[in-house]
């Protein structure tokens, strides 16, 4: 494996744990929510909330980047 694979290898490993991260932050607001529905401090765990599903959707986008196989370039 060369060093850029390896460092490529690295950051998917990196996406992959940041992404999980953001899934169990994610999973305590909704418990959060569950558990206090009607309290003042809702707004802002629902603004926590979408900002996680902000923050993952752009963690995915950015580990398929990462995943996919660079693109033969031509030589002219």
């Amino acid at each position: 494996m060369g060093r850029k694979a390896a460092r490529t290898h690295s950051l998917e490993d990196t996406l992959i744990q940041v992404t999980d991260y953001a899934l169990c932050a994610a999973t305590v607001v909704h418990q959060a929510l569950l558990l206090q529905p009607k309290s003042p401090a809702s707004i802002l765990m629902m603004t926590s909330m979408h900002e996680l599903e902000v923050l993952r959707t752009l963690l995915e986008s950015a580990l398929v980047q990462v995943q996919m196989p660079a693109e033969p370039r031509t030589l002219h």
